[in-house]
């Protein structure tokens, strides 16, 4: 009732946390006034997984904009308390992209160690060029002593090229894109495994045509992914957090931080 953001129980050992991410809203302009925790929801936030950690709860987190692509103040407090909170959170999940991605998280001391992955879904919603698709989560099931972690995901899509071309009336077909582990080679589907992929990326460039075809959901745009369009792709992958050029220092090839995010603006939809 206050700020639109909430918890919940799912079944026992699981709590749900869903957070109203216009208050990380970059073009939200009333963020002017306060743009560090806007309405006391990152301060409602840390409550809520101090007392699951207490009570011995995982936590999923569910929101629209991804962090990253929120403003650097709340994203950076953001990341500091899945950091603290690595043990509870065991999985998060955003949209708002249109794409098919995920952001990293990795220890605040070093930036080296994956403590955490929030999955960034497709849109169902149309865009230029651009199939619906939605995404299947598969979560270890509800037991004593349940990780509650994503093990897979599948991703499904419409492919309005066909659908186009097909007779008035005749129903939608959804048809499944992948799977991540059995298109990546994944062993599980732990932050270690995401951030062993995006170093793969960097050299096996068969792998990273794979991840750019699934990213479009099966519509990729005709102009291909150069070394600088793939050096801000790999970049925006290890970046759960906004700004922050140490987080791609890591990669190759390398690219002045400045032209990154360059790059990340013109390949925003919204």
């Amino acid at each position: 009732r206050a700020g639109g953001f909430y918890t919940a129980q799912v079944w026992p050992g699981l709590r749900l946390v869903s957070l109203n991410m216009n208050f990380c809203s970059q073009a939200n302009f009333w963020l002017l006034i306060n743009a560090t925790d806007p309405a006391g929801q990152l301060q409602w936030l840390m409550g809520v997984l101090a007392d699951a950690e207490r009570d011995g709860e995982k936590v999923h987190i569910i929101g629209h904009i991804p962090p990253a692509h929120c403003l650097r103040s709340w994203s950076w407090n953001y990341y500091r308390i899945v950091s603290r909170f690595e043990g509870t959170i065991a999985a998060q999940f955003f949209g708002h992209t249109h794409l098919d991605e995920f952001e990293l998280f990795y220890d605040e001391e070093t930036l080296s160690r994956p403590v955490s992955i929030a999955f960034v879904a497709p849109s169902v919603t149309t865009y230029i060029n651009l199939n619906p698709g939605y995404r299947v989560y598969e979560v270890a099931a509800s037991y004593p002593g349940s990780s509650h972690a994503v093990l897979d995901h599948e991703t499904f899509i419409l492919n309005l090229t066909e659908a186009n071309a097909a007779p008035p009336g005749t129903p939608p077909r959804w048809q499944r894109l992948y799977s991540a582990r059995e298109a990546y080679g994944l062993p599980t589907a732990f932050p270690a495994d995401w951030d062993r992929l995006v170093r793969r990326l960097q050299d096996d460039e068969r792998l990273f045509q794979l991840f750019w075809f699934h990213l479009h959901k099966g519509h990729p745009p005709r102009e291909p992914c150069g070394e600088p369009c793939k050096a801000a792709l790999l970049c925006a992958l290890r970046s759960g957090r906004a700004a922050d050029p140490a987080l791609c220092r890591p990669l190759r090839p390398a690219l002045p931080f400045p032209r990154v995010q360059e790059l990340w603006r013109q390949r925003q939809l919204c």
